[in-house]
């Protein structure tokens, strides 16, 4: 059985990592009807879908690959479980009477929660995701000014020619007083953004960028980003409203930060 396991969990990093993006996400469902069987217990557990287990999955490049990180049901990793965690207890995602949200680069661990959800009208979109309502180009968002009240877009910054030009189509497209999360990957060693327009191959992408599509690997500057494109940036820091414990027990990295930008 052991040798079982080491041979699936091979399997599914090499998958993980070698895969285009759209066969992943179509793959994920399959992979999800028989991961929480192999992950039976209660030493962790996901918010999101409120289910325990043994442990997480592992996830994540060769550079940057995290073991404990990856829910087998709903497959959420530490950055979505931030997420749910201030939608559910720090803002009025949930209890609002009517929200227009755009979601771009849609979770699957999110998707079909928020289309259910009687207060929202909830609109996708991706280049290329199989499973967004609509396909545009972020820097070219074809959508009216001021439509919505709340916007997501995580991890995509880091794989877009000018994030600059991406985050003002954001701001373009938000009302006065919608708010926006904006995940990155976030190497918070570095004071400053690295970006080298010369590193094109994959390998070296993954060596400097932490993943073989990224262009740049944001610092501790990344809410700078933010308030250039015109936001004001507010911090959502899960270690003073969490314990050791919970933090644990959701696998959350404890010092990850979530900045919220607000389009005032």
């Amino acid at each position: 059985m052991k040798d079982y396991l080491c041979m699936v969990k091979r399997l599914y990093k090499y998958l993980l990592n070698t895969l285009p993006r759209p066969v992943l996400i179509r793959l994920s469902y399959v992979f999800k009807l028989f991961a929480p069987i192999m992950y039976r217990g209660n030493k962790v557990e996901c918010p999101v879908c409120e289910k325990s287990f043994s442990k997480f999955l592992s996830y994540g490049s060769d550079v940057a690959h995290r073991e404990n990180v990856l829910c087998p049901y709903d497959l959420t990793l530490e950055r979505h479980r931030l997420m749910w965690l201030y939608l559910k207890n720090e803002s009025n995602f949930f209890t609002a009477e009517k929200l227009n949200v755009l979601h771009v680069a849609p979770e699957q661990c999110f998707i079909h929660l928020f289309k259910k959800q009687a207060n929202l009208n909830y609109l996708t979109g991706d280049l290329v995701s199989p499973i967004a309502d609509i396909h545009f180009d972020l820097h070219a968002i074809p959508l009216e000014d001021n439509r919505f009240d709340v916007v997501f877009c995580n991890h995509v910054m880091e794989h877009v020619d000018d994030p600059i030009k991406c985050m003002k189509e954001l701001f373009r497209v938000m009302k006065p007083g919608g708010w926006a999360i904006m995940q990155v990957p976030q190497d918070m060693s570095r004071e400053v953004t690295y970006e080298d327009p010369t590193i094109t191959s994959p390998d070296e992408r993954e060596k400097h960028f932490w993943q073989k599509d990224h262009v740049r690997l944001f610092g501790r500057d990344y809410p700078q980003w933010l308030e250039k494109s015109g936001f004001t940036v507010k911090t959502y820091d899960v270690s003073k409203v969490l314990d050791d414990a919970t933090i644990e027990r959701f696998c959350l990295i404890k010092h990850e930060l979530l900045y919220i930008a607000f389009k005032n």
